[in-house]
């Protein structure tokens, strides 16, 4: 497979708007592994460590909530409250899987503005560029998960409004529906082809909620330029870039939330109904036992 272009570091930018502010700033140096180097992603806020791939074990340290986004906490000394926080990680940390035997060193520029850049909401600006420096996409890392578990999604003294299913697979398998945008996808991920229509897909929202949430003082960092925007009361499905949109993206949540433990994909077989990341840690949880980066001296 590809190796680059080249031994030297290379380096990228993306700056664009996140959820929350007009102008963020991601940079993305790629390394080549080698005998004292390990391959990995290692995440930086402001130049300080956050998490590192290679010490995955570790992941469990920090803290996670959720708010139309993934948020990961650090207690580390740094920033407000004594506490790092990395944002929006899940449409970039996706893209490291196509490349599971190199080093990537992810930096949030400004700590206290520490969100991915939106770009047009999917992770295939991440990957255009990323695949300039990097070169062919590699063979995929696949570790074995023997999970077997099945749980309904609820709210505190509300009834379920949607459930997750988990076994073990040949490969990484998900079936995704959303009864609210009337979308629904199955997906297998074989190879890194697999991937592409998954990094296509945007994230999205109703005309509806896009307003609601703006009066609230909320997304105020991006645009309609920045996802999907569905008018109210339709799917639409004319405006989509790929088929079953809306499930592609969720499943390309579901693929960043994996990835950012490790750049490695588990043999599962996941059925969600009407999910979004709260479930998504919760299958991480379930997963977390068994994450490794298989073979990658194998790789590329």
């Amino acid at each position: 497979m590809g190796k680059g272009k080249g031994n030297k570091d290379r380096r990228v930018q993306f700056t664009f708007p996140s959820l929350s502010y007009r102008c963020t700033t991601v940079e993305v140096t790629l390394r080549d592994a080698s005998v004292t180097s390990a391959p990995g992603v290692n995440w930086y806020v402001g130049g300080h460590p956050f998490y590192s791939t290679s010490t995955h074990k570790l992941y469990g340290e920090l803290l996670h909530s959720v708010a139309r986004t993934t948020i990961y906490e650090l207690d580390d000394g740094f920033g407000s409250a004594g506490k790092l926080r990395l944002c929006s990680p899940e449409h970039l940390a996706p893209v490291f899987l196509m490349w599971p035997g190199r080093i990537f060193d992810v930096n949030l520029l400004d700590a206290e503005e520490p969100e991915v850049p939106m770009m047009d909401g999917s992770a295939l600006p991440f990957f255009s560029r990323l695949r300039r420096e990097a070169g062919v996409p590699q063979e995929l890392s696949f570790y074995d998960a023997p999970v077997r578990d099945e749980w309904e999604l609820s709210r505190p003294g509300e009834a379920a409004y949607g459930c997750v299913r988990i076994a073990p697979s040949e490969a990484f398998e998900v079936d995704y529906r959303l009864t609210s945008v009337d979308s629904a996808v199955s997906v297998a991920i074989y190879s890194a082809e697999d991937l592409f229509a998954e990094f296509m897909a945007r994230t999205f929202i109703s005309e509806k909620d896009y307003r609601e949430a703006r009066e609230a003082g909320l997304l105020a960092g991006v645009d309609e330029s920045c996802g999907l925007l569905l008018p109210d009361g339709s799917a639409n499905k004319n405006l989509y870039r790929v088929d079953e949109e809306p499930a592609r993206h969720k499943v390309l949540d579901l693929l960043g939330d994996i990835a950012f433990v490790c750049p490695s994909l588990p043999k599962v077989r996941i059925e969600i109904l009407n999910g979004g990341h709260v479930a998504h840690h919760q299958i991480v949880r379930r997963l977390l036992p068994y994450v490794a980066l298989r073979n990658p001296s194998q790789v590329g």
